[in-house]
C-alpha cells in the first residue's frame, strides 16, 4: 500500500502546487507567492508527519520587500512558515476559516486521500488569497502617518522595552490606528504602548484624537484615552 507520506507528496505535486499556479501564485512544493512589486505576499505548507499520516496547515504572510531587504536576514525572500519579525502581517490559514481555530489537514492511506488537499485549494482560493489581496492593496494605498525611517525610531524605543515593533501606522476615522504582534493579556505591552500613545496624541495633530492599538488580525486590543 502506497504511504501516507507518498501520497501527501504527490498530491502537492500534482494538485495542490497546480492549483495555486493556477490561482495566479508561483512557487512549488511548499511556498508559493502573489507576485507584487512591493510585497511578499506568501503562502507556505506546514507539514507534521505521523507514522500512519500526514498532517498540514497553511501559513500565510506579507512583509514589505524594502523592510525585508533592510532586515539582512538570508534568503532572496521570507519563508511564511517562520516568524522573523519583520512581516507586516502573518496569519494560519484556521484564523482566516469560519471556525477561526487551528486547521489541520490529514492524508491518510485510502481511496479518499485527496479530500484533504481539494479542502486546502479551496481555503486558499476561498479565504487566503482574498486576505492576501486585501492586505497588499490596504498597505499600498492606506495613508500612513510615519515615515519608514520615524517609524524605526519609536520602534527601537520598543525594542529596548521588549515590546513588539509597531507593524503599520495609519490613519482613519480620526483615529491613529497602530498594528503590531501584541495580545490583549500582555500588560508591559499595554502599559508601554499607553506611554507611547500619549506622546502621538501630545503632537497635536489635528488628523486624530485617538490611538488605537490592534493585533494583526486587526482586533482591536486598547484605546487611548481610554
Amino acid at each position: 500500500m502506497t504511504t501516507a507520506l507518498a501520497l501527501y507528496t504527490r498530491g502537492m505535486r500534482d494538485q495542490f502546487a497546480p492549483a495555486l499556479r493556477a490561482l495566479g501564485l508561483s512557487g512549488w512544493r511548499h511556498t508559493f507567492s502573489l507576485p507584487d512589486e512591493s510585497h511578499w505576499a506568501l503562502v507556505g505548507v506546514v507539514r507534521h508527519p505521523l507514522p500512519d499520516r500526514v498532517r498540514f496547515t497553511l501559513a500565510l504572510s506579507l512583509t514589505d520587500k524594502q523592510d525585508w531587504a533592510d532586515s539582512g536576514l538570508p534568503g532572496l525572500r521570507p519563508d511564511p512558515r517562520v516568524r522573523y519579525g519583520v512581516e507586516t502581517w502573518r496569519a494560519r490559514i484556521g484564523e482566516l476559516l469560519p471556525v477561526d481555530d487551528e486547521v489541520w489537514w490529514e492524508i491518510l492511506p485510502g481511496p479518499r486521500w485527496q479530500v484533504a488537499v481539494d479542502d486546502a485549494v479551496a481555503a486558499v482560493r476561498h479565504y487566503a488569497l482574498p486576505e492576501l489581496l486585501r492586505r497588499v492593496d490596504r498597505d499600498r494605498t492606506g495613508e500612513t502617518y510615519l515615515s519608514r525611517a520615524e517609524l524605526a525610531g519609536v520602534n527601537a524605543a520598543l525594542l529596548t522595552a521588549s515590546v513588539a515593533r509597531i507593524q503599520r501606522a495609519e490613519l482613519a476615522d480620526k483615529s491613529l490606528v497602530l498594528t503590531g504582534a501584541w495580545s490583549r493579556a500582555d500588560r508591559v505591552a499595554r502599559q508601554v504602548l499607553r506611554s507611547v500613545a500619549e506622546g502621538f496624541l501630545s503632537a497635536g495633530d489635528e488628523r486624530f484624537g485617538l490611538v488605537r492599538y490592534q493585533d494583526t488580525l486587526e482586533r482591536e486590543l486598547w484605546l487611548f484615552p481610554e
